[in-house]
């Protein structure tokens, strides 16, 4: 089964939004539905958009969460220790930043991510990799080959640990014993910038 990925990058932060579509049966899902999302809102009109799936509850990931659940009804994913993270504009960072965002606020997630969870959406099988570091709730989804990393490692970067609830050594740690565990050849998607794969980033990358 084809599986379409189709990236927006949505709101000041240019936050990378993903759009993944069964092209068979036009059921999708989103990733990190960051904030200004009218041009995703329109891609999705007539698609059967399952679930949204978050990375990370930072402001500038979930600010479209609030418009795509209303439109397509569907659920949110999001790691249990980021919990209280939509509810609360401080702990998701809208608060700190305002001259970028309004305080931002929206229902929790319906459902909690955990590490090495198994999810079968879309018809494809996702595994879930909590990566803490940038947050203490981060994940990464891995699909096939395709890996949806959120703001843990960036093309020639890495995520920042300066933000509540950010660590460094969790951050490395994330990065050396799971991330780069896995096979060269599978490509990154991250939450800002350009798509990387694993092996580019084990053998170029200056942080880590």
């Amino acid at each position: 089964m084809m599986l379409k990925i189709e990236s927006f990058q949505l709101g000041p932060l240019e936050t990378n939004c993903y759009l993944l579509v069964n092209t068979d049966t036009n059921k999708a899902l989103v990733i990190d539905p960051g904030m200004n999302p009218a041009p995703l809102l329109r891609r999705i009109q007539d698609l059967d958009v399952e679930a949204i799936l978050l990375t990370h509850a930072h402001f500038d990931h979930m600010g479209g969460v609030d418009e795509v659940r209303k439109l397509k009804n569907c659920p949110v994913y999001l790691h249990d220790l980021e919990a209280e993270w939509l509810t609360n504009p401080k702990l998701n960072g809208s608060l700190l930043w305002p001259q970028v965002s309004p305080p931002l606020t929206t229902d929790p997630a319906e459902y909690a991510l955990e590490d090495r969870q198994t999810l079968e959406m879309i018809g494809h099988t996702f595994q879930v990799m909590h990566t803490p570091g940038h947050s203490p709730g981060s994940v990464s989804f891995l699909c096939g080959n395709d890996l949806f990393g959120g703001d843990v490692l960036f093309k020639l970067s890495v995520g920042r640990t300066d933000l509540p609830g950010g660590r460094q050594n969790d951050l490395f740690d994330s990065i050396h014993n799971k991330l780069f565990k896995l096979d060269d050849a599978v490509k990154v998607y991250p939450g800002h910038g350009q798509r990387t794969t694993i092996g580019f980033e084990r053998a170029n990358n200056p942080h880590v």
